[in-house]
């Protein structure tokens, strides 16, 4: 057994060293169309002005209405910029006729849009775990289904789904964003899996904590506790939601956030590539937590445990300790 997976080791680092030294052509981008959701800020934004740089036709969605012009600016006059709220059918109706207006044809879907709401369960609404998961699953559902007409109307066109370390290891305090990034990691697989006939080629990226404004959506304590029900506050103590969210702010994760230009370059690369990856794991903490995730789930559950750093303890584990 050791012997076959030494073999499988050394086969993937030679594999992973050929591919570093002879890497596969791009293909020409002339008269190839993208459209790209979220591209207010962070992947989408990068990936929307790289893509036009070299060559694209770029339909780049933002949720904000303002950005539309500001982004409009920096961009080319071959890029369209336009509204897109992908949780609202009418709108993923209109980018369709949009596109379909220049071309029948569309080399690249990059379903990028995603918010981090939530922290534990417990404290968690269901108005927010439905809103995270129409976000950052069924939207981008909706976005394949509308345009999947387009993508296979000629073979190696692309899917490309922002999905998460997340999706293969959860963390205690991300419960909605976890659960949202799961279900992409499997409907990446499965539409990858169906669509193969076609020629359609799926990638899932799967980054860590990047330093892009989806960070900012960590909420302070005060935001945090107006949200949570005041049972659910008695249960825990004023005590441990502090101390969790400290440690949250506090993770060496987020203080370690890399460079989100390594997830543009995947992303770039899955666009354009001859022979784009099925998975693409960006920087350390993707490549760091994989192998993680595939360790016995009680050696993973101590571990988060330790280094997460919670030293508080439950208001109602006391008052049962006490008792």
């Amino acid at each position: 057994m050791s012997v076959v997976l030494g073999l499988l080791i050394l086969s993937y680092i030679a594999y992973r060293l050929y591919q570093h030294f002879f890497p596969t052509p791009n293909i020409d981008p002339c008269g190839k169309y993208v459209l790209i959701s979220g591209c207010d800020s962070g992947f989408g934004h990068g990936l929307a002005i790289e893509l036009d740089k070299k060559g694209f036709r770029v339909f780049a969605g933002v949720f904000v209405p303002n950005n539309v012009i500001s982004l409009q600016n920096k961009l080319s006059s071959n890029a369209t910029v336009f509204h897109l709220d992908i949780t609202k059918q009418e709108d993923i109706d209109a980018a369709f006729e949009l596109v379909k207006e220049k071309t029948l044809v569309l080399h690249g879907l990059v379903n990028n849009a995603g918010i981090l709401l939530g922290t534990y369960i417990d404290w968690t609404s269901m108005d927010v775990m439905r809103r995270v998961m129409d976000v950052n699953y069924f939207g981008h559902v909706a976005m394949t289904k509308k345009f999947l007409p387009l993508l296979i109307a000629k073979c190696d066109s692309r899917v490309v789904n922002i999905c998460s370390a997340a999706g293969f290891l959860s963390l205690s305090n991300m419960s909605a964003y976890s659960a949202s990034k799961y279900a992409m990691e499997s409907f990446s697989d499965c539409l990858r899996r169906e669509m193969f006939p076609w020629g359609l080629r799926v990638s899932a990226v799967e980054p860590g904590f990047m330093q892009t404004p989806i960070l900012k959506d960590l909420k302070s304590f005060q935001e945090i506790s107006s949200t949570i029900t005041s049972e659910a506050q008695e249960r825990w103590g004023e005590d441990f939601l502090k101390n969790r969210l400290d440690a949250e702010k506090n993770s060496l994760f987020v203080k370690l956030a890399e460079d989100p230009m390594k997830v543009v370059r995947v992303l770039e690369h899955a666009v354009m590539n001859t022979s784009p990856n099925i998975r693409y794991r960006p920087g350390w903490q993707s490549n760091f937590f994989f192998p993680l995730s595939c360790l016995p789930a009680s050696t993973v559950d101590w571990f988060l445990r330790k280094v997460t750093g919670i030293s508080a303890v439950p208001h109602y584990v006391k008052k049962q300790q006490k008792d």
